[in-house]
């Protein structure tokens, strides 16, 4: 089990818990259909967006299989809510988990998701002991690709038309890193 101390710190951000006010921020971002483009949800309503919220406030521990620390990613100097990214541990057993982020994309191009993801690598590699992190995504997600590839994760598998999401076939891209590849 882990639950760290918050809020986690990089050079540019804090991660920190969602609560109820982080609300309309979070619906500037989800509710617009770039964002969900590439998501298993489409662009969010407000009231969506609220109940997902309500979720993401509750994730912020890891006890068992299934588990997710879901944080807010805000700009250290403003406080600015511009996105989140998550950590989900997928296997005890077998020592695994798997990242993901989302960020608005006013907040593209800064380099704001590899730091946001690679404090979610250094938790679940230091604080969770786990042996291999993987992250997925929709194949189609270049950018997302590059972020993954930026961290250093390699890309294991491409599972084609793999899920039927949003009335259409999606080919699936599986990247991942094992411990004793990650360098902090």
């Amino acid at each position: 089990m882990i639950t760290p101390r918050y809020p986690l710190t990089t050079s540019r951000l804090v991660l920190r818990p969602f609560t109820a006010d982080d609300l309309d921020a979070v619906h500037a971002y989800e509710s617009r259909p770039d964002v969900a483009r590439y998501l298993y949800w489409a662009a969010r309503d407000r009231d969506a967006t609220r109940d997902a919220l309500a979720q993401r406030v509750t994730r912020t521990a890891l006890h068992d299989d299934g588990d997710a620390i879901d944080l807010a990613v805000t700009l250290r100097h403003t406080g600015r809510l511009i996105g989140s990214c998550l950590l989900i541990w997928t296997s005890k057993a077998h020592r695994q988990g798997e990242i993901g982020y989302i960020l608005h994309p006013d907040h593209h191009g800064h380099g704001y998701a590899t730091e946001a993801a690679s404090a979610m690598l250094h938790l679940g590699f230091t604080q969770l002991g786990l042996h291999r992190i993987t992250g997925r995504l929709d194949a189609r997600n270049t950018a997302s690709a590059r972020v993954l590839e930026k961290l250093h994760m390699r890309r294991e598998a491409t599972l084609i038309d793999n899920e039927h999401v949003k009335g259409e076939w999606c080919t699936e891209a599986i990247y991942a890193i094992l411990e004793s590849e990650w360098t902090p």
